[in-house]
């Protein structure tokens, strides 16, 4: 059984790793961004989320704007940051007018307590998603594009699918964060896929398959 989640925005920004001094977005959305919104919804130590597919429902469109960004990060030994001493402006490649919709599951992990059951959390999703609820707001790669969500019972429920056939390449997966399980929480190691279109339909790999390049 899969999750369908449609979710759409204004705007998106789905960051290329490789980019560092200006924001570019990747095509289209990544699986991790997609399982960051479904986990925006409902979390749990329980549940681990696993994106199945997504379809594209928007033609793919670009933006150029111009962000205002904090250019450091707040130490523990302080105790403020001035964002005016630094503040920098940069350019975005970023996505507009977007939509997706987003094929999920999730399997029991080892933290599952006694009381715990797919039957529940199937419901608990279902309930919250059904309702528009969610422990923090959903976003479309970056916190200031937010994401607008509805569940389906069935995809013909929903916006039909854009006819993109198209060779995305190298896409990030998802982060490995194995390392930081052990012990070491700084270590996270991006994991890679290659992402294609086929009809506007992207098939997602699975996290133990031969596909994912680390």
């Amino acid at each position: 059984m899969a999750f369908i989640l449609e979710i759409e925005g204004d705007f998106a920004c789905f960051t290329r790793p490789e980019l560092k001094v200006e924001r570019v977005s990747y095509p289209v959305i990544t699986p991790s961004a997609a399982r960051n919104i479904i986990t925006a919804i409902l979390w749990k130590p329980a549940i681990r989320w696993k994106i199945l597919k997504i379809e594209i429902l928007k033609p793919i469109q670009w933006f150029n704007i111009r962000r205002n960004e904090v250019g450091s990060k707040m130490s523990g030994r302080s105790q403020a940051l001035y964002i005016e001493d630094s503040r920098q402006q940069r350019a975005s490649m970023v996505l507009r007018d977007v939509a997706y919709r987003i094929y999920a599951d999730f399997e029991m992990t080892e933290q599952a307590g006694e009381g715990d059951n797919r039957i529940k959390f199937v419901e608990m999703f279902k309930r919250r998603a059904s309702k528009g609820q969610y422990f923090h707001q959903p976003y479309l790669g970056c916190r200031e594009f937010p994401c607008h969500f509805r569940l389906l019972d069935k995809a013909e429920d929903g916006l039909p699918i854009a006819d993109i056939t198209q060779d995305f390449g190298l896409m990030l997966y998802d982060m490995d964060y194995s390392q930081s399980d052990k012990g070491d929480s700084n270590r996270a190691e991006p994991m890679f896929y290659h992402c294609r279109a086929q009809n506007g339909v992207i098939i997602v790999p699975p996290f133990d398959s031969e596909e994912i390049k680390r």
